[in-house]
């Protein structure tokens, strides 16, 4: 190819000089073929990609295919039910809600009803009207040691840093929440003028790299703390350990990303990757992390105090629940994470293959926390691809109080799934710091798309309740979730995921066998 290449260039230069020999007005076949030729000696000569070097010029069509080969499967190839990590039918509600256009469905489900893995929910023929069940519940958080409770909503906006998201894209999404009446996570990325800015509720993420209040060798700085923990807007404190993602691998904010502002809201330097650290440098056993809890909680004023977790090593957090007994000092709500959440940049193998999935997570963290006779105290809120009121239901099915989404209400926004986040270049102005393309997210127009999705998402959770004879999301239990297991195997969630009983695992003589060696290997006094 390389010498036909050569052939070619030679022969349509030569055509080309004879036809403006002929005629002068053919010179403008030059601006053509000359950078033509010019690309393709420089594909010859370049030693860095092969295919070009061996396939001059016509090369680059491979590359030219590759770059676009994500939109033309998502626009051309993918089926409704095919796309990952949101497929078609997933998306498309979303925006349909957002929008409040109809979001019935014609003609049946899509879904194979008989493939494992399928799941549905257990109606019931006492069955409540819709009308007499509350369209938007509170649940209440907080435990015995909180003195300022939060009433959250059961749908809310999960952990999205400023820095990852654009300006518009937290101005939009705080304003949905102040419209909707709910709450707003931050994300690690630290508490901005924009979280602020609208008044919704914020829950004030906390990292391992304590962006917002830390000071200048990157430690936690109880004043920088305090400052901001005590606003009104900041109606609870995550201190975040994981995310489903990259668990264990800390959060990462290309330099492309990092602007003035940015660096100033995180009390950060300029120029180079924000790279949090994989651990927390304020406490390193789980006593030490029960002193660090009653620091954030008294810096804020008595406000809810939680962790964000995507589970791994069980003896961790059975050590976490030990500390709490032995300490009587509670976590008021615990975020679960599951290893299917997403994030704007992450190795591929930590989001393919580290971190429990929100399942298991779930049903592992309420038998630990209902093990040692303490759920009473903590709300359990899950995290992991939740968009529809069904998605609920499986999270409170399984031992959830309340529900988050990221990636929900960035659809509301406008994501299209573009697969961009990580370079900057998000077409819908959604994860980019280009001012080009955030001009064109509207807040004052994505907001309403953003309390719409969020208002009727709840309200087809509630629907499905009342299908199932429930009135509240406190009485969903694991006997309303069926799925199939195989092509004549059906368990509910119950059989699925046994409960421990309460207070078992006080004692060793109680601790039932699948967590007897992790209830062994577990200890207050380090991780």
């Amino acid at each position: 190819m390389r010498k036909a290449f050569v052939v070619f260039s030679i022969t349509v230069l030569s055509i080309t000089a004879i036809l403006i020999y002929v005629n002068w007005k053919f010179s403008f076949l030059l601006l053509i073929f000359i950078p033509l030729v010019l690309m393709g000696l420089h594909d010859m000569y370049q030693s860095k990609q092969t295919i070009k070097r061996n396939f001059p010029l016509l090369g680059r069509m491979r590359y030219l295919l590759e770059s676009i080969g994500p939109e033309m499967r998502q626009y051309f190839i993918e089926t409704d039910t095919d796309g990952k990590p949101f497929n078609r039918l997933q998306r498309s509600l979303v925006y349909q809600r957002s929008k409040k256009e109809t979001d019935s469905m014609p003609f049946g489900t899509q879904l194979n009803v008989y493939e494992p893995g399928y799941k549905w929910i257990n109606h019931s023929i006492k069955a409540i009207p819709f009308s007499e069940v509350d369209s938007d519940p509170k649940i209440k958080i907080g435990s015995s040691q909180c003195e300022k409770p939060h009433m959250a909503s059961l749908f809310n906006i999960s952990a999205m840093s400023y820095g990852s998201l654009s300006k518009n894209a937290i101005l939009a999404l705080n304003s949905g929440a102040k419209q909707g009446g709910f709450y707003h996570n931050t994300g690690e990325g630290g508490l901005s003028p924009y979280h602020l800015q609208n008044g919704g509720d914020i829950v004030w993420n906390i990292g391992t790299g304590y962006f917002s209040c830390r000071d200048n060798n990157g430690r936690f700085s109880y004043e920088e703390f305090t400052k901001r923990a005590t606003l009104d807007n900041v109606k609870m404190i995550e201190i975040k350990f994981s995310q489903g993602a990259k668990p264990g691998h800390g959060g990462i904010l290309p330099k492309q990303k990092v602007t003035d502002e940015i660096a100033a809201i995180r009390l950060v330097q300029k120029g180079q990757d924000i790279i949090s650290p994989p651990r927390h440098s304020a406490f390193s056993t789980p006593l030490e992390l029960m002193d660090f809890i009653k620091t954030l909680r008294k810096g804020s004023g008595g406000k809810p105090i939680g962790m964000k977790i995507c589970i791994g090593n069980k003896s961790e957090f059975i050590a976490i629940c030990k500390a709490m007994v032995e300490t009587k000092t509670y976590f008021d709500f615990i975020t679960v994470d599951g290893g299917e959440g997403g994030t704007g940049a992450a190795p591929q193998e930590y989001s393919d293959h580290v971190g429990m999935p929100l399942r298991e997570a779930l049903a592992f963290v309420y038998d630990c926390l209902n093990g040692f006779a303490i759920k009473n105290e903590i709300k359990i809120i899950a995290s992991g691809k939740v968009v529809t009121g069904f998605d609920i239901i499986k999270c409170l099915s399984i031992g959830a109080d309340v529900c988050n989404s990221a990636r929900g209400m960035m659809f509301a926004l406008g994501c299209i799934q573009a697969l961009e986040c990580h370079a900057n270049t998000c077409p819908t102005g959604v994860a980019t710091q280009d001012p080009k393309l955030v001009k064109g997210l509207v807040p004052e127009e994505k907001s309403v798309r953003v309390a719409r999705f969020q208002h009727e998402t709840v309200k087809s959770a509630m629907e499905l309740m009342a299908s199932a004879g429930i009135e509240h999301p406190d009485d969903v239990d694991r006997t309303v979730i069926s799925a199939r297991v195989s092509g004549t195997k059906i368990e509910t969630y119950y059989e699925m995921y046994p409960e421990i009983e309460k207070g078992c695992l006080l004692n060793e003589n109680t601790v039932p066998a699948p967590f007897l060696f992790f209830w062994k290997k577990a200890k207050a006094e380090s991780f």
